[in-house]
Formats: structure tokens, sequence, C-alpha cells
């Protein structure tokens, strides 16, 4: 996020909380830690945070829960791989030769 769309993300904010301070301090404040955020992300967060809360939006607020989110992606994708994984190895699936059963029997016997 660029420092044009962060004061546009203060300029909501401040639409919808008058108190909300907007200072060249608090745009560099929140420049410094949105500036690796997606602004569209940004500002679905704070158009949710405006719907729910009566109190402006921090800027964990404003980042929300992206890290849970990319987690949750990451695991879904891990998952679904595993399962990929477990169907073609039940299509490459074949029986034990026959009499294989009563070898692995019949060596266990002997070691005993």
């Amino acid at each position: 996020m660029d420092r044009a769309e962060v004061i546009e993300l203060l300029i909501v904010i401040k639409e919808n909380y008058p108190n909300f301070d907007v200072s060249d301090d608090n745009i560099d404040r929140h420049m410094k830690y949105l500036h690796d955020f997606p602004f569209d992300v940004a500002m679905r967060n704070v158009d949710e945070h405006i719907r729910t809360n009566k109190y402006p939006p921090n800027i964990a607020e404003i980042r929300g829960s992206l890290g849970e989110q990319i987690e949750r992606d990451r695991m879904k994708a891990a998952t679904d791989e595993y399962f990929r994984a477990r169907e073609k190895a039940q299509e490459q699936a074949c029986p034990p030769p026959p009499g294989w059963k009563e070898d692995i029997f019949a060596k266990l016997r002997r070691s005993s």
C-alpha cells in the first residue's frame, strides 16, 4: 500500500469516526505498518469494522486476519495434495501376490 492509499483509508475512517486522528504523524504510523499490506483487503476490513464496531479500527484490525487466511489456504492446499496422493496410490494398489501372507507367517514362526 502506498501513502495515497493509506490516506484514502484514513479518510474513510475519519468520515465514520469524526474524532479519528488523521495527522501526518498518524499517517506515517499507519504507513509504517501497512506498507506491505494490500489496499483492497484493508478497505474490506475497514468496511466490515465500520459495520460492526462503534470505535475506530486500530492497525491490527485494519490488517485483519490475513495471516490466518494465508495459513488456512496453505493447509487447504496441503490437504488437497494429500488426498490427490491417496487417490493416486489407490489407483495403483493391487493385492499381494499369492502365498505372500503365508510366507510372512512362516518366516515369523521360524524366527520365534
